[in-house]
């Protein structure tokens, strides 16, 4: 049974001008509690990824399943050593590259990294983060911490401290306000473990930036697909169904007019029918409505937001407009077909003109 704890919440503008509250948090890491900290990407949930217990405590806070892997965030790329063996020349053209930023590396691990922070694989996710909060707090502990992100697993990744607050109080010791997200979506996630890489997670890191630097590389089928049967996931968010709202997602694929014609046509034998869409679709629809923006990286700053205000709006079912699948899109595309239950329909294949 989790034990309720004294969440404290403080707020941190600026990591210099608050230095005994970082190494409070650090400090509360040293000793093996948790800690929720802004990065550029999301909200993470923080623990010593050396120490197994602590560790733990992350899956229980979160309600995370085991098998899940957690992302472990270092201070400066050297550290990667310490973590992972067999570190390719690839590895250190993406550190150069893309470090800090919201880009996690998979690769073989050294023993000292337990299994239960890396799910019980023999792979170690390392990153970077670019946000002064993360990277104050990250120097102070002078551990590597493993995080997630802070929320209760399955639901909306947090990307303000409130999302953290409403999800995790008494849960965790500290939560570290550090302002809203920037990015909106978790960093990309690339394995450098095979022949050639394969990202395993989009993000903002996009795969043609990451042939800039390494020429060919693979997107793995999960990124748009289930994983799967009985394949292990060797990347957070590749399994379980993610990033949920309460109400029911319903992911459509087609034209603005076939959407608006679509949803007004459910609301009028479905209750609490609600719309997400890139914004040209609020004149013709009859129903409430949440606006993503049109371009990639709007739709990945706005996803997590809209998606928790439809639930305290009371949406019972949201349809949602695909996005397209390129660039920042693919990861919006990736964390709304999961949010959906792979639940698409195709317009044109429904009859709709």
């Amino acid at each position: 049974m989790l034990l309720e704890k004294k969440t404290e919440l403080v707020k941190i503008d600026d990591p210099e001008n608050h230095p005994c509250e970082i190494a409070r948090a650090a400090e509360i890491l040293q000793k093996g509690g948790l800690v929720a900290f802004p990065t550029e990407t999301v909200y993470g949930l923080g623990a010593n990824g050396l120490n197994p217990a602590a560790t733990a405590s992350i899956f229980a806070a979160k309600g995370r399943p085991q098998d899940n892997p957690l992302i472990v965030h270092i201070a400066v790329p050297s550290q990667m050593e310490a973590l992972a063996r067999e570190i390719p020349h690839s590895a250190w053209k993406l550190a150069e590259r893309f470090w800090p930023g919201p880009l996690t590396m998979i690769l073989k691990k050294r023993p000292v990294v337990p299994d239960v922070t890396s799910g019980g694989l023999d792979t170690v996710a390392i990153r970077l983060p670019s946000h002064p909060v993360a990277r104050a707090l990250i120097a102070k502990s002078g551990v590597p911490v493993a995080a997630p992100s802070a929320n209760l697993s399955g639901s909306p990744s947090p990307t303000t401290a409130q999302h953290c607050v409403k999800d995790l109080t008494g849960r965790v010791d500290m939560i570290l306000d550090g302002g809203r997200c920037g990015v909106g979506v978790e960093s990309t996630v690339i394995t450098l473990t095979g022949e050639l890489p394969v990202v395993l997670r989009p993000g903002f890191v996009t795969p043609e930036e990451l042939e800039e630097v390494l020429g060919k590389v693979l997107v793995d089928p999960a990124v748009t697909r289930q994983l799967e049967q009985g394949r292990q996931a060797a990347s957070p968010g590749m399994k379980y169904k993610h990033y949920a709202p309460a109400a029911r997602v319903v992911l459509l694929l087609g034209t603005t007019q076939q959407f608006c014609r679509y949803v007004n046509q459910k609301a009028q034998t479905e209750p609490g029918v609600f719309a997400l869409g890139f914004g040209p679709e609020q004149q013709d629809l009859t129903v409430p409505f949440e606006r993503l923006g049109e371009t990639g990286e709007d739709q990945a700053a706005r996803l997590f937001d809209c998606l928790r205000r439809l639930d305290e709006r009371g949406a019972k079912t949201v349809y949602a407009r695909c996005p397209e699948p390129k660039g920042v899109g693919l990861a919006v595309y990736n964390r709304l077909i999961r949010a959906a239950g792979f639940t698409l329909v195709e317009l044109s294949a429904a009859g709709l003109a």
